[in-house]
């Protein structure tokens, strides 16, 4: 098991200006399980990802990240767990303009403190991985929005993390680039043994996935597993998502 939260809570403000934003919520993740998070505006997505990532604390309850409590780790280790053991991937690709592919991918690594032809040779394995071996020197502005993610995917991996958290990935992205990353992330999942948690709007995003969790007001109130090819599955999802 890669991820799991106990009656994980979080609150926002004090007194009569108090926001819960999650409340009571129990979600485990195991390797190689590929997991979509759906739910309305405002239901607790975002803070979700922020309190399993270790970029906030929980107001109650636990979170278990690959075995270790994030809750029991001082600021130091916590960074070094979210930089060694989670791979972040966002909608807008968040890559370093002036840096080529190699040196945005590399980046993790030479911030931890590895000697940069290492993190250099690293980085161009992934990025071969990832389908980007004819892009390796080139500056975000000189790849497409599909080649930009992938470099992204490819730098949220050379720290071999044990979970990939994907903010709404293909949201920037035209319907054929969108599936082409979303069926990589799938890849990552089941070929390479990443836990992939992906929060989405997008029902035929979401089929890709093992198990949709659907969360409402802070709380999950629903699990729906797939058959995760990404076929015969988005208009089941997209009426479930109506409901909410």
């Amino acid at each position: 098991m890669i991820i799991q939260t106990e009656n994980l809570t979080k609150i926002y403000g004090r007194g009569e200006t108090a926001v819960t934003a999650l409340h009571h919520l129990n979600l485990s993740v195991d390797a190689g399980e590929f997991v979509a998070i759906m739910g309305p505006s405002g239901c607790g997505k975002s803070t979700l990802l922020h309190l399993i990532g270790g970029l906030d604390r929980a107001t109650e309850g636990r979170v278990w990240l690959d075995g270790h409590e994030l809750s029991k780790l001082d600021d130091t280790r916590l960074t070094e767990m979210r930089r060694r053991k989670i791979g972040f991937v966002f909608q807008f690709f968040n890559l370093i303009p002036v840096l080529t592919a190699i040196e945005n991918a590399a980046l993790p690594l030479i911030l931890d403190g590895v000697k940069q032809a290492e993190a250099r040779a690293t980085a161009i394995e992934w990025l071969k991985r990832v389908g980007l071996a004819g892009q390796l020197t080139q500056r975000p502005d000189q790849l497409s929005g599909g080649q930009q993610q992938r470099v992204a995917i490819a730098r949220a991996l050379v720290t071999e993390p044990a979970l990939i958290m994907a903010d709404e990935p293909t949201g920037n992205l035209d319907s054929r680039a969108a599936d082409e990353i979303v069926g990589l992330l799938r890849h990552v999942s089941a070929e390479w043994r990443r836990a992939v948690l992906m929060v989405t709007h997008d029902p035929r995003i979401a089929a890709y996935a093992d198990r949709i969790v659907f969360l409402k007001d802070g709380t999950i109130i629903d699990e729906t597993r797939l058959t995760g090819d990404g076929t015969g599955e988005a208009e089941r999802v997209r009426v479930k998502v109506a409901t909410l």
